[in-house]
């Protein structure tokens, strides 16, 4: 695989990196750092409750005892928010945990309660608890300097023992799997997720949704077209969505034949939705019937009146089953024209089922799909897996599940036999912002949706943002730990109506164009061009000496480290990070032939800087 280096990285900044990643190996006598302020506070940080700002002492609430406090009692949140300050010396993640008890709610499902971080707020349902439990309120950015973390009295009625800040430990992105569900996946399928499993965690790619239904006059370049206008570069992701393969209006826009036009003539990656519609009236439907697009929904039975039970579908011979598995056939005959041409695509149906279900105050889903709840959802999605793998024989997806993020999001995932990455769909411009303000972009990485997403495979499946309105900021992802696979805006539909999502309004230019001209993010340019071939990153790469399918200042820290200190990092050396056979091959690029030595180092140095334009150096 290789990358064309973007020029955003001077010699300065590749020396200071090198710095860094050299000290423990001794490599350079002096490492400039910067130093910790005396005022900054110790990690972990742990505070009794009645010491809290705002917090009177309580011993006992009421007649109720809750012994085993520690310090002289408690903190009681019923009245005034309870807050501490603490000093952190640059921008970081920390965990916010409590020793609290809850003993309102004995029969419901606990209380909503609230923290805000410098007036950020974040909620987590607190259980019903007789007795002091261990509660963790997630992980939160703090910036460099004084940080006030609060307790709201927005529900309230919660003891609070002890409140603790300790560092978050950085995500274990190697723990995901790069094996497909489907064991009998095409080797392109294989390929491209080898691939994505290579760059994951380590940098995200771009992508964008392309509009569909005659948008912006047929121009289904649109929105690439101004992407590249903007920051110079094209996504290196195209979001396709089937829709309009259907049993009742049925038509073909060209998806699929732009869709292979993508990856055959741009090496491009694909994936897509499948917004599939039902007949609103569907007990006077017959079987094969066409009907007007203005007939049919993709929206749940409350919102769109449909008489269609989702939910009968999982029974044989059900008119909602016969249609379903026209729906389902229609369908195959695109993937299988994308098969026919080794095409591996990820997919993403049935999406955002989970809906409103716990968050909004009607309880519903938004798609049909998720309309009976999460049982009958799982067996949908099982019957969609079985039947396009078993039935029509394709193996060239990649399935991506995206329910939603909500606390119970885990009661509707299907299962990782069935289930290749899972992903969310950000849109908080217009609602649940986060940021404090009111309108415009929101640059959020909103990494506790992605911690939650992480743990809910514990790490085992990569974590995407399939939708998107604005894309986060570069830094909030790399400082917040949130390193999305990739990233993908929905369709621009200002010129023909709709949101323009690739607006003012929505994105932010500057950050965009930081973004799409970093290194951190993946463009359409910089795909290998074996993309589709092996995938691997075992096989030779030339400069890549850790083996981990790129070519950046890691490596030329690793060669030097094995050199000055090879019990330790050499062939066989002690360090889980050693360099290997294969490392050794790869890194051998000063020309010379006579294996590693600092030249080598230092090529690849000069490639990193494009002083050079190839390895091996000759």
């Amino acid at each position: 695989m290789s990358r064309k280096l973007k020029k955003t990285v001077s010699l300065a900044a590749a020396a200071a990196m090198a710095a860094v990643q050299c000290g423990s190996s001794g490599l350079f006598g002096v490492i400039a750092a910067g130093e910790t302020s005396s005022a900054s506070t110790s990690f972990p940080y742990t505070i009794e409750g009645e010491n809290l700002e705002g917090a009177t002492l309580w011993t006992s609430i009421y007649e109720n005892q809750i012994p085993g406090y520690s310090g002289e009692g408690f903190a009681y949140l019923t009245g005034n928010a309870l807050s501490f300050k603490v000093t952190v010396p640059e921008d970081g993640m920390y965990k916010v945990s409590a020793k609290i008890a809850q003993i309102l709610d004995k029969e419901g499902s606990g209380r909503m309660e609230t923290i805000a971080v410098n007036g950020s707020e974040y909620s987590k349902t607190v259980p019903y608890t007789p007795e002091w439990i261990d509660f963790d309120f997630g992980v939160v950015r703090l910036k460099a300097g004084e940080n006030t973390i609060e307790f709201l009295n927005k529900y309230g009625y919660i003891a609070i023992d002890t409140v603790t800040v300790s560092v978050a430990e950085k995500k274990d992105y190697s723990i995901a799997t790069d094996e497909l569900c489907d064991s009998k996946a095409t080797p392109e399928a294989k390929a491209l997720m080898k691939y994505l499993k290579s760059v994951y965690g380590k940098h995200t790619i771009a992508g964008q949704q392309e509009i569909y239904g005659g948008g912006h006059k047929d121009n289904y370049e649109w929105e690439n077209e101004f992407l590249e206008e903007l920051t110079g570069k094209i996504p290196a992701i195209r979001g396709l969505d089937f829709m309009n393969y259907n049993p009742l209006y049925g038509w073909d826009d060209g998806s699929t034949e732009r869709g292979i036009a993508w990856v055959k003539e741009r090496n491009g990656i694909l994936t897509a939705s499948w917004h599939i519609n039902i007949p609103i009236d569907f007990d006077n439907y017959q079987i094969g019937d066409t009907l007007d697009w203005k007939e049919c929904t993709y929206k749940n039975y409350q919102a769109s009146g449909s008489t269609f039970n989702t939910e009968n579908v999982l029974k044989e011979g059900t008119k909602e089953r016969e249609y379903f598995e026209l729906a389902m056939e229609d369908l195959a005959e695109q993937l299988k024209k994308l098969q026919d041409e080794n095409i591996p695509i990820i997919f993403r149906p049935l999406h955002e089922a989970q809906g409103n279900e716990g968050h909004y105050g009607d309880g519903t889903s938004w798609f049909w799909w998720g309309d009976r709840g999460a049982e009958v959802y799982k067996e949908l999605w099982k019957l969609l897996y079985t039947t396009l793998t078993e039935k029509y024989d394709l193996h060239n997806i990649i399935w991506e599940f995206n329910s939603y993020d909500y606390s119970n999001s885990h009661t509707w995932y299907p299962g990782d036999e069935y289930v290749d990455i899972v992903a969310y769909d950000k849109y908080n411009v217009e609602n649940e912002r986060g940021d404090g303000k009111s309108s415009g972009p929101n640059l959020l990485a909103i990494s506790g949706k992605f911690d939650y997403l992480f743990n809910l495979t514990n790490g085992k499946k990569m974590v995407a943002m399939a939708e998107n309105d604005t894309v986060p900021a570069m830094d909030n992802m790399i400082i917040e730990d949130a390193n999305w696979l990739y990233f993908c805006p929905w369709y621009d539909g200002g010129e023909d109506g709709g949101t323009a999502f690739l607006s003012e309004a929505y994105q932010d230019y500057d950050e965009l164009k930081k973004m799409y001209q970093s290194e951190y993010c993946i463009t359409l340019d910089e795909l290998p061009a074996d993309l589709y071939k092996s995938g691997s990153s075992e096989e030779y790469l030339a400069g890549d000496a850790n083996c981990d399918g790129e070519i950046d200042m890691s490596d030329a820290v690793l060669v030097m480290q094995s050199l000055s200190n090879p019990d330790k990092y050499g062939l066989g050396g002690t360090d889980k990070t050693a360099i290997t056979e294969q490392g050794i091959k790869n890194a051998d690029v000063s020309g010379n032939g006579d294996g590693i030595t600092n030249n080598d180092a230092l090529a690849i140095q000069k490639y990193k800087l494009e002083i050079i334009d190839s390895l091996p150096e000759v």
